[in-house]
């Protein structure tokens, strides 16, 4: 062992300097093998960022480039460009001076001023680009973008595959090569007993310093493990990328990662007020100087979610609106590993819809190092007594809290309560219960959840964040934000944070929307006209499947399914009720385009057992090329990840916004790889022109209020009314329309 070894000048000294210089060695390498594969995701992503500039610059007209000069270019010099074939930017920063020069009119002074605008706009548009990487470049017909992104993809696989622990072990090569160096060089002529005398009093004595502390960091490196840990570290890095299609795999299956790590190396351009959730800069600055230790995470944050993180431990009961689709699930689990790593807390307690209580499992042990325990089923109680001994996460559901017995005299580092909303009237069971544990003296800090903290009106918005910072609430009257939309997101800025999709996640795939209207079949007509009028409110809203051998609904549905499946894209069906999903299941699985392949991977209903549920999204995720998953939309809609699905169907509007937007939001969400096609099956001359119209209302309400986090009718209340009400007017109205009587019956 180096600690046994005496600090004296010879043999000794030449072994504890042979140690040094190998150790110094081993750290160098990582050093270097990290810093290279960090420089290849940087190469990478400028050689992407400049063709996906110069794409862009082929659309500019050569006019923009006199904007640029602030019109030092005359009008006759685009004329000119323009005869001679230079219709775009892009066309002249692919050009040089003696070809620009070539044409008629333009010198040299002028080729230089052409070639400095059109740089200095790729440059811009450089800057601006977002960098997203295309699935489907490796098959595309244009060989070099599929080399461009294929080569970062290998180069982001790389690191993944090297593992979450090589960052640190970098930095502990990085320490250690910083230590040995000086020290390594001043003890050198200790490895001579003459060369040690010849030395001069004072250099002798330096040198024999320099051995004893070099025999110190060898004992404290073989402490910590270091040579084991770099020898492991460049067995990782210098093992490469994998196969191109083994990464380009590994990419549709975790993209979330690679975007995070390609974020974080290549430091793309960051918008710190959509990070910050356009929050005071009083509020954001006290958030931003917060701390947040990482050490217990198996996983990088985006910066926006260490924020969010941050957030939550400086405001300490607050709520987080992300849009659905950004990770609030891992700014939670974040948020509690900072406290347990920094000794503030042992205990936290997840409460959440009985759907998802497998997928938080999951995700508290996937990301992080703390125990996860599963307070639901017939071990509740050992788990219970198990996280009671030994700390980390409770989870439980929202039917079940009230009947869990915490010990009263355990502190409770954080609450966290997901999907929020299912809380928002205070006078229920499960708002009760979760108020008892708010209210407890040894509760910490509490953590609301969910992205649709507004889902009818104002007044639910205001009870959320009553039930977080009463005070607070107090201080906002039903009025505050009278003629001004930015009043109430001032006045909760203390306790709410959002930020939305387009803000943050730059590489996202769009959305696309496609609204496919169908005619009644006759029978369809039929029975929505019965429908109307019995005053049956939800026969009304799924009429357009009561004949599914003609139905046009069902019809369009085997269509788009198809289109699908001819290309290898996965589908998601959503509908209010199960006789529609069942009716779809039929069509698409007896007679349907999917029939033969086998590929209805199965129904998710609120029927469904909670761990059946996971298994299901499981399968549809695992199935290879196409599948399709029904789900009922309250059920398939809240906290699952279902972005293996890129085509959404939505078989009727909802009354709802929220539920359409939840829906969509479990395939449009960080780590979606392609744009997701959303198509809503509707019928015209029927309740769903109706239910649009409300859509679109109740969506713009929710923009004032609560789209950013910092409203505008003066008494919330009258924003909406009940969802029973809206059916009883709609009823009224299609009876009106068609001149039918009877009277309306409440909706089912």
């Amino acid at each position: 062992m180096a600690q046994d070894v005496p600090v004296t000048p010879g043999r000794q000294a030449r072994a504890v300097l042979h140690r040094a210089g190998e150790l110094l060695g081993a750290a160098r390498a990582v050093v270097e093998e990290y810093r290279g594969a960090q420089q290849a995701v940087r190469d990478a992503t400028r050689s992407l960022e400049d063709a996906l500039a110069r794409a862009e610059l082929t659309a500019f007209p050569v006019s923009r480039l006199r904007d640029v000069t602030r019109g030092q270019l005359r009008e006759t010099t685009v004329e000119a460009l323009t005869a001679a074939g230079y219709t775009s930017v892009g066309q002249v920063l692919d050009a040089d001076t003696h070809a620009l020069r070539r044409v008629p009119g333009i010198g040299s002074t002028t080729a230089a001023q052409l070639l400095a605008a059109a740089q200095q706009l790729h440059q811009s548009a450089a800057g601006a680009v977002a960098v997203r990487i295309n699935v489907d470049a490796a098959g595309g017909a244009d060989p070099a973008s599929a080399a461009r992104h294929t080569q970062l993809v290998l180069a982001l696989n790389r690191l993944l595959l090297a593992g979450p622990g090589i960052p640190e072990a970098a930095a502990v090569a990085e320490r250690t090569a910083e230590a040995l160096e000086p020290q390594l060089a001043t003890a050198r002529p200790t490895a001579s007993r003459l060369t040690s005398i010849l030395l001069g009093r004072e250099r002798r004595t330096a040198a024999k310093a320099s051995l004893a502390a070099l025999t110190e960091l060898l004992a404290q490196a073989d402490a910590d493990d270091v040579p084991l840990a770099l020898g492991q570290a460049a067995t990782d890095l210098m093992r490469g990328p994998a196969p191109t299609d083994e990464a380009w795999l590994d990419f549709q299956v975790r993209a979330a990662d690679y975007y995070t790590l390609l974020g974080r190396i290549a430091d793309l351009p960051e918008d710190r007020a959509s990070t910050e959730g356009f929050l005071p800069s009083g509020i954001a600055e006290e958030i931003r100087a917060q701390p947040l230790d990482e050490s217990l995470l198996r996983v990088s944050l985006r910066g926006y979610q260490a924020f969010g993180a941050r957030f939550a431990l400086v405001r300490r009961r607050v709520l987080i609106g992300d849009e659905m689709g950004l990770g609030k699930t891992i700014q939670a689990i974040a948020a509690m590993a900072h406290l347990r790593a920094a000794e503030e807390a042992r205990h936290f307690l997840v409460v959440c819809p009985a759907g998802v209580l497998i997928n938080w499992i999951r995700e508290v042990e996937a990301r992080s190092t703390l125990p996860a325990y599963r307070a639901h089923g017939r071990d509740r109680e050992a788990s219970i007594a198990a996280w009671t001994a030994h700390g980390g996460v409770l989870v439980t559901t929202y039917d079940l809290l009230w009947t869990l017995e915490l010990p009263t005299a355990l502190d409770l580092g954080m609450l966290v309560a997901d999907e929020a909303h299912y809380v928002k009237n205070p006078a229920t069971r499960r708002a009760d219960a979760v108020q008892k544990l708010i209210r407890r003296r040894t509760t910490g800090r509490v953590l609301f959840l969910t992205g649709t903290p507004m889902q009818n009106h104002v007044a639910e918005f205001r009870s959320l964040v009553g039930q977080l910072q009463p005070k607070l609430v107090h201080t906002i009257g039903y009025g505050t934000a009278a003629g001004d939309s930015k009043a109430f997101r001032a006045a909760v800025a203390p306790c709410y944070l959002r930020r939305n999709q387009p803000d943050v996640l730059t590489e996202l795939p769009g959305v696309i929307y496609a609204d496919a209207w169908e005619e009644f079949s006759d029978g369809d007509r039929a029975a929505y006209r019965k429908a109307v009028a019995d005053g049956n409110f939800m026969a009304m809203r799924r009429a357009g499947y009561a004949d599914p051998k003609r139905s046009a609904k069902l019809h369009r549905l085997r269509e788009l399914v198809g289109e699908a499946a001819e290309n290898g894209l996965k589908v998601v069906v959503f509908s209010t009720f199960l006789d529609v999903l069942q009716t779809a299941h039929d069509a698409l699985t007896v007679s349907g385009p999917v029939a033969e392949a086998g590929t209805v991977t199965g129904m998710l209903t609120g029927a469904v057992p909670t761990d059946r549920r996971q298994e299901l999204v499981d399968a549809f995720t695992r199935a290879p090329g196409h599948a399709v998953l029904l789900a009922q939309i309250r059920t398939g809609g809240i906290g699952l990840n279902l972005q293996a699905a890129s085509v959404v169907v939505l078989c009727e509007p909802q009354l709802n916004p929220a539920l359409e937007a939840q829906a969509v939001g479990r395939a449009h969400r960080m780590g979606q790889v392609r744009r997701v096609q959303v198509h809503r099956l509707l019928a015209t001359d029927s309740v769903d022109q109706h239910l649009l119209g409300i859509l679109e209302e109740k969506k713009a309400r929710f923009d004032a209020y609560a789209r950013r986090s910092e409203l505008a009718e003066s008494v919330p209340e009258a924003l909406d009314i009940s969802e029973p009400d809206l059916a009883r007017r709609i009823v009224e109205d299609e009876q009106l329309r068609l001149a039918l009587g009877g009277g309306p019956a409440p909706p089912d």
